[in-house]
């Protein structure tokens, strides 16, 4: 059965579209990795210095929570245009937790997250059914969410609405 809150896709839904991400990366033998995604200045993962790192940049975990407040970001501008849904910015607060022995090798226990928060301010004055429709879309649609409910890690998702007024939000 059809959900009536989930808006109209936009695109052809019988039109295959295959979306491919590329990534290339160097490695010298630590746990300091070198990433080039496109033409753009190489990123950086590490490990904090608690986890044998050398603390040089976020953790390919943390990354995944950058990942995941990234791409609510760009789903929540997609379907705020497509139902006309008005907005002066987003705010994300994000954490996670993973049991450690996990990625250590110890049998039993999953090598990543077992929960996560996700804390979403949204700054608009539109009547509060309309950041309901707003909220399940973005929750359907987008990839990074769904590849962690996937995962079957447990996501407490919280979202609020503020005043259009209180948002002081720079995205340089």
């Amino acid at each position: 059965m059809i959900d009536p809150d989930i808006i109209e896709p936009s695109i052809d839904p019988k039109t295959k579209k295959i979306g491919i991400r590329h990534v290339k990366a160097t490695n010298a033998a630590g746990t300091r990795t070198k990433i080039q995604v496109r033409d753009f200045d190489p990123v950086y993962t590490d490990e904090p210095a608690s986890l044998g790192g050398t603390n040089s940049a976020p953790s390919p975990l943390e990354t995944v929570l950058v990942a995941l407040v990234g791409c609510d970001g760009v789903i929540i501008n997609g379907v705020a245009k497509a139902i006309g849904f008005n907005y002066a910015g987003v705010d994300f607060a994000c954490q996670s937790q993973i049991d450690v022995r996990g990625p250590k090798g110890v049998p039993g226990i999953r090598p990543y997250f077992e929960t996560a928060s996700l804390e979403i301010t949204v700054y608009s004055d539109e009547p509060d059914d309309r950041f309901a429709l707003l909220q399940k879309n973005v929750e359907f649609r987008c990839p990074v969410m769904n590849l962690l409910n996937a995962a079957e890690v447990a996501m407490d998702v919280t979202w609020t609405k503020r005043p259009t007024a209180d948002y002081t939000g720079n995205v340089d």
